[in-house]
C-alpha cells in the first residue's frame, strides 16, 4: 500500500500491466494524463481496462481508455469502481 499525504491508500493494482504500458508509451496525450493522476485513479483505470473476462474485451477497453485519457478523462466513467479495494 502507498502512503499519500499521510493516508494509506489501498491500491490493489499498483503497476500497469505490459499491454497498458505499451498503450501509454504509444500515446503521449494519454501518458501526460497518466502522469498527473493519483495512484487511486491509476488503479481504477488498470482495473477497468483489465477486468474483462475475454481478451477481446480487454483490448477494446485499453483502446477506449487511451481515447478517454487523450480527451482528458482522469477516471473511468460510469463504472462502479475497483471491486478489489
Amino acid at each position: 500500500m502507498k502512503t499519500v499525504q499521510g493516508k494509506t491508500a489501498r491500491v490493489p493494482h499498483p503497476v500497469a500491466p505490459a499491454d497498458v504500458k505499451k498503450m501509454l508509451a504509444a500515446s503521449p496525450k494519454a501518458k501526460a494524463v497518466w502522469d498527473t493522476i493519483s495512484p487511486l485513479a491509476r488503479n481504477e483505470w488498470i482495473c477497468w481496462m483489465t477486468s474483462g473476462k475475454m481478451e477481446g474485451t480487454r483490448k477494446i477497453r485499453i483502446e477506449k481508455g487511451r481515447s478517454k485519457m487523450e480527451s482528458g478523462m482522469r477516471r473511468p466513467c460510469c463504472w462502479a469502481g475497483c471491486p478489489h479495494r
